[in-house]
């Protein structure tokens, strides 16, 4: 199993800037950890996505300047289109929805590229992708147009397997607040519409705390719906076991910064969970009579200083059951914390150092 780290952390949205912020930190991260050879999960904006598909000749240099620097590239991140260092990103990372064009020709897009960037000896390519798009508004018709995106990128796939010999899959990935909410939600909808051997589900352990589901369950109920975790996202959310005192509140609201959207759940002591969509929202809504967790990806290796904890031992048991549940081809795993440069100052670290302590911890829970 090749273990990458998400490149979404990096401010990067042309080819050559790409190549600087790989030099800068991946090349960086590949040598702390002593490696030949590292595997990164490559995000690449809707435009630079665009030009690598219709330029046969520049998919071809873009794959010998990887593996000149020693990574390799087996999943790409295709949730975010472009903007995602905006200064205030919030929805507009959920557009375009999966009933714009644009979605569909973008996905089509890293389809080519993924099939000519993989490694000789790579057993298949995932694609991560947003769960059709923010919850509001959302019809019927919305949701057959999406379908039938859904089929079109399908055969693109099929045709890309039986032209190229490389199997690239989509990977679904459930988010708080979106259409496709909980995993659950995913598994229903996914498996009453698409082909499973050319679309599956990206779990990120982070959005699966924060819906305080279980993992062995969630897992299961994937494998019983006859679909596959094409890929797991190695992240982890805040935690706070009792948001209602003082510290705690003082502790949470320095994580309120203003570029990503921090959904937050509270779980209630009857087993209801009550949703904010954002974490100044939930500190002056939610009643913090149950614990929060918080959609903010915090380093996997690092745990948040106290009263805050992250949820790191649902992103451990995830791996497990995955591992438990998995057919013949094992899901990619990535690691995705790409809140790095948002972090409280305290929190943070050198950028290398810290994706390669990550890396070293993910290596041994998911070993």
């Amino acid at each position: 199993m090749l273990l990458s780290y998400c490149t979404n952390v990096h401010p990067a949205e042309d080819l050559d800037a790409i190549l600087r912020q790989l030099d800068s930190h991946a090349v960086a991260v590949r040598e702390k950890l002593g490696e030949d050879r590292l595997g990164v999960g490559l995000w690449l904006a809707a435009t630079v996505a665009e030009g690598l598909a219709e330029d046969a000749g520049a998919r071809r240099r873009f794959a010998a300047e990887l593996e000149a620097r020693g990574l390799a590239v087996q999943t790409l991140n295709a949730f975010p289109y472009g903007g995602f260092h905006d200064s205030v990103v919030k929805h507009s990372v959920y557009r375009p929805r999966w009933t714009d064009p644009r979605r569909l020709k973008y996905t089509v897009d890293c389809v080519a590229v993924l099939a000519d960037l993989l490694p000789a000896n790579a057993e298949y390519g995932s694609i991560s992708t947003l769960p059709l798009g923010w919850r509001e508004p959302w019809t019927a018709a919305d949701d057959a147009v999406a379908e039938a995106a859904f089929d079109e990128v399908t055969r693109v796939l099929g045709e890309t397997h039986a032209r190229q010999g490389r199997l690239v899959k989509l990977a679904v990935e459930p988010e708080p607040g979106c259409v496709l909410d909980t995993m659950a939600d995913a598994v229903d909808w996914l498996a009453r519409r698409v082909d499973p051997r050319h679309v599956g589900v990206c779990l990120d352990t982070c959005h699966l705390a924060v819906s305080f589901a279980d993992p062995r369950r969630t897992v299961a109920r994937v494998a019983e719906a006859g679909l596959e975790v094409v890929k797991v996202q190695a992240s982890s959310a805040l935690h706070i076991e009792s948001p209602d005192t003082e510290a705690a509140r003082a502790a949470l609201a320095e994580f309120a910064e203003p570029r990503y959207l921090h959904q937050v759940r509270e779980l209630l002591p009857d087993g209801r969970v009550l949703a904010c969509d954002d974490l100044p929202q939930a500190l002056a809504e939610l009643p913090a009579i149950g614990p929060w967790r918080v959609h903010f990806h915090v380093p996997l290796h690092a745990a948040p200083q106290p009263p805050l904890t992250s949820t790191t031992d649902v992103l451990a048991e995830s791996l497990a059951a995955v591992a438990e549940h998995a057919g013949p081809r094992r899901p990619h795993v990535e690691v995705e914390t790409y809140t790095w440069n948002v972090l409280p100052e305290r929190h943070r670290q050198d950028l290398a150092d810290g994706i390669a302590d990550e890396l070293r911890w993910a290596r041994k829970v998911s070993s």
